[in-house]
């Protein structure tokens, strides 16, 4: 039996480790937006879309969301995907292009990302030549960022540049010192970061 082009959808606050007592939502969702956002949650992986349809269960954004499940062939689910997009590695990385910058700080189970958007960063200091933006584009100057993936939950490309201890020292007392006085306040606790990745939303 194919798939229905509209799901009856439930979905509510997600509360990590409690009972959620929050208000459930009933909304009509077409075939296509619940792929999206499957897709945006696990990737373009034909199984796992399929395993979720099936199970009937996802948490996107913060919200869980529920539904009756759905079985659904390989098939019908390789052609629900042919219209997200592929990584493409072979794609040249574009610093113009980019719209954050995502520093990934310490590793392992210490690992975390502080995400730095284009219009926070590109805010100058008064009379300054350059701005906090420039300083992480200018990072990727003489040592192209190594193409990643296609982050469907972006709709973007990633790419990413790994960053010896010394230069990332250097690269964020020189964030910090354009910084104007709310952002260097902001990330007044950042530590150097190991990799940065640019992310840039394909066209």
């Amino acid at each position: 039996m194919p798939l229905p082009s509209q799901i009856a959808v439930r979905y509510t606050e997600e509360d990590a480790g409690f009972v959620s007592v929050r208000p459930v939502v009933n909304q009509t969702f077409q075939l296509h937006e619940l792929v999206d956002m499957v897709v945006s949650v696990v990737g373009k992986d034909p199984a796992r879309v399929q395993q979720i349809f099936r199970t009937g269960t996802v948490i996107y954004n913060g919200y869980r969301y529920w539904w009756d499940a759905l079985p659904a062939d390989r098939e019908e689910i390789v052609q629900l995907l042919i219209p997200f997009p592929d990584d493409d590695p072979g794609r040249p990385f574009d610093p113009e292009q980019a719209t954050a910058v995502l520093l990934e700080i310490g590793g392992g189970a210490q690992r975390t990302i502080v995400e730095i958007s284009r219009p926070d960063a590109a805010q100058k200091k008064l009379f300054a030549k350059h701005s906090p933006w420039d300083v992480l584009t200018n990072s990727a100057s003489g040592k192209t960022p190594r193409y990643e993936k296609y982050a469907h939950s972006r709709r973007a490309d990633l790419f990413r540049l790994s960053l010896p201890f010394d230069r990332a020292q250097e690269l964020l007392a020189a964030m910090l010192a354009s910084a104007p006085r709310k952002l260097k306040h902001r990330w007044s606790t950042l530590r150097p970061p190991a990799a940065l990745t640019f992310v840039c939303p394909r066209k």
